[in-house]
């Protein structure tokens, strides 16, 4: 891993949010995760920790604004970049391909970032937004979490993919194969990403001009933090984990709360699938916004700060405000600074 992957960069349009903690945490076996804490502005009090998830080949640096935004609203944020993408290790020899053997890994990793770093070091309670592959995680890692995480909000859930169910199988199996001839860490899809010659018009992740070329301008700056496609065994390991949440005992096992925050243009992951799912759930809850395309938080503020406010709304009776310091009665200021004016009385005479 080249050194530079180890450092944050800031650019002038991508400004590293007030009060960020930064370092990486060795979970062994070679795993070394790159992870950030948003404490927000001095003096801001805490109502609590938002686990920010990221989807896959994201970087903790495209969610500054959103840290930033939840600061805003009191959360302080912890995040970190998955094994295998960002700036933590790869795992592989093949440092442009995102690799993992099974979406347990990720989740191992996940609860042990918030054993390790986030109940030691950040204020309760806490709640989870997750992002695409970050929601199917959270999915996976649910039972794991819920004694510790209040609520999740999964916006654009990998749930599953758009397209044809016999196309998919078709990967599935092939992708299989290559995984147990010892062959799943070669590459076998591209990755979603915004490319240098991608003309905004065309692009799938949003329609903000200004975020697309924020992005954009990032990764040409920092090119060691994304990667070029996933291996056999990661499209094998995501196609497992979504399959499994088709089954009804599974899903009857899900009973962390959540809201779905779920693009209505998008063309990335199934919005129907992740509604359906929501609506199996005991404690699901789905909003489509219409119009938004795949990153909901890299989107136009008519459709992010919307999906912003339902999750501060959502989070809101587990991770309540602060009560508000009381008032100061001024009539007894006032009378303290008058006493303290006021010349001393002078010295009672002493009997003799």
């Amino acid at each position: 891993m080249p050194e530079t992957q180890d450092a944050f960069v800031a650019l002038e349009a991508n400004p590293e949010p007030p009060g960020l903690e930064t370092g990486h945490h060795d979970l062994g076996h070679g795993v070394r995760l790159r992870y950030a804490i948003g404490r927000g502005p001095a003096g801001m009090t805490s109502r609590g920790t938002v686990l920010l998830l990221q989807g896959r080949n994201e970087a903790i640096e495209k969610y500054y604004e959103t840290i930033a935004d939840l600061n805003a609203r009191g959360f302080t944020v912890a995040t970190f970049d998955w094994r295998g993408q960002g700036g933590s290790g790869r795992g592989t020899f093949l440092p442009g391909v995102g690799h993992v053997a099974s979406v347990e890994d990720y989740a191992d990793d996940l609860e042990r970032f918030l054993r390790e770093v986030v109940l030691d070091r950040c204020a309760p309670p806490y709640a989870l937004v997750a992002h695409s592959m970050g929601g199917l995680v959270a999915l996976a890692a649910s039972a794991r979490l819920s004694s510790h995480v209040e609520r999740m909000a999964l916006i654009a859930p990998l749930v599953a993919l758009p397209g044809s169910p016999g196309l998919h199988r078709s990967i599935g199996l092939l992708a299989g194969a290559l995984h147990w001839c010892g062959l799943g860490f070669l590459p076998l899809r591209r990755a979603r990403r915004i490319d240098p010659a991608e003309p905004f018009a065309g692009n799938v992740l949003t329609t903000d001009a200004g975020r697309f070329e924020r992005n954009r301008a990032l990764r040409a700056a920092a090119p060691w933090l994304t990667v070029e496609g996933v291996s056999a065994s990661w499209l094998r390991a995501a196609l497992k984990a979504m399959r499994r949440l088709d089954d009804s005992d599974r899903i009857a096992r899900l009973d962390l709360p959540a809201l779905f925050l779920l693009p209505g243009d998008d063309r990335v992951v199934s919005t129907a699938a992740a509604e359906r799912l929501a609506w199996r759930m005991r404690c699901g809850h789905s909003i489509r916004v219409a119009g938004a395309r795949h990153e909901l938080l890299q989107e136009a503020d008519r459709f992010r700060e919307p999906a912003l406010g339902a999750i501060e709304t959502f989070f809101a009776e587990s991770l309540p405000k602060p009560p508000p310091l009381p008032a100061l009665d001024e009539t007894l200021i006032g009378e303290a600074v008058a006493a303290a004016a006021a010349p001393a009385p002078p010295p009672a005479p002493v009997s003799r």
